[in-house]
């Protein structure tokens, strides 16, 4: 691409950093976010105690709630300090004044238009070609996305989630390759917490033709509307994307009152192996045994997924 938008986008980082109250106070308290990690075969799952990201964690999400608020999105209810790089006249890259990432941005369509990864899938790998220091990632309307009216994508840094820089030994340990082509490999991985397909290519259109197969076969089994997903994407010298296909929304801990809660909504920084607690004491108290629940009630089922690998492979 012509447009250096990597290139604006850092510059539009630094300048909200500087302007931006909010933004900056929030950074300066990610700094301090407590970490703990816990151990599987081959890989890790990390917990990220982020108090500020209550609002996106426990957000409304059904219908009548939407309804009832602004959309955050649409530029007219933005707050004014917030500033924009336009993205081929259709997205907005925004700062995210309640980072999880030290880069974290929000990519707004310039429409409010509600969130259809159908759509704008070719979008989503676009922006990930033009961004190539941040990871692209997508949060379907019933998996995480705290604005399921208007789409959007959100990026973040490279080499912040685990799961980038353990996909080799995923890949080696868990992993079926499913197709093996001169311009696409596609993968499916099931690691005992997570089932996901994984996209490589250097070619747009065959990334589009397969991400497409998936959807076709979701859809069928799920009464036409989009599928439970969560996506992410980034790009160097060949588009590498993961679809994590879920079975529900939030857990059962979720929901519950009193010990027993867990104000934990998976999304797909969690599923990529960064796992966001609002919360302290759910920070202190998740155990390794709550995490492999959780992920198994979020995730595909293991006969959907058969289902699915089957009809992708070749």
């Amino acid at each position: 691409m012509s447009t250096d938008y990597q290139q604006k986008t850092n510059r539009l980082f630094s300048q909200q950093k500087e302007d931006w109250v909010l933004l900056r106070h929030n950074l300066e308290g990610l700094k301090d976010a407590r970490i703990k990690e816990f151990q599987y075969e081959g890989f890790s799952i990390r917990v990220q105690f982020n108090p500020k990201r209550i609002t996106s964690s426990a957000a409304r999400v059904d219908r009548e709630s939407i309804n009832k608020r602004q959309c955050f999105l649409c530029a007219a209810n933005r707050p004014e300090e917030q500033r924009e790089v336009l993205f081929e006249k259709d997205y907005e890259i925004l700062t995210n004044p309640f980072p999880i990432f030290s880069r974290h941005y929000t990519i707004a369509k310039t429409q409010h238009l509600p969130q259809n990864i159908e759509h704008e899938f070719h979008r989503m790998l676009d922006i990930s070609k033009a961004l190539p220091e941040l990871v692209v990632f997508y949060n379907g309307p019933r998996c995480g996305a705290s604005a399921p009216d208007h789409q959007h994508f959100q990026a973040g840094n490279l080499r912040f989630l685990p799961i980038e820089d353990e996909y080799n030994t995923l890949k080696k340990e868990y992993g079926s390759i499913l197709q093996d082509e001169p311009d696409v490999e596609v993968t499916a991985i099931d690691d005992g917490l997570r089932r996901f397909i994984v996209l490589e290519s250097q070619g747009r259109e065959k990334i589009i033709s397969t991400f497409n197969q998936i959807l076709r076969f979701t859809a069928r089994d799920r009464d036409q509307q989009e599928a439970m997903m969560n996506i992410l994407s980034y790009y160097s010298e060949k588009w590498r994307v993961m679809v994590f296909l879920r079975e529900k929304h939030r857990p059962w801990q979720f929901f519950e009152k009193g010990q027993k809660n867990i104000l934990l909504s998976p999304a797909a920084v969690d599923l990529g192996g960064t796992l966001i607690t609002p919360l302290e004491k759910d920070f202190n108290k998740i155990t390794r045994e709550d995490i492999t629940d959780i992920f198994h009630q979020v995730s595909l089922s293991e006969a959907d997924f058969k289902g699915l690998t089957g009809n992708l492979g070749l």
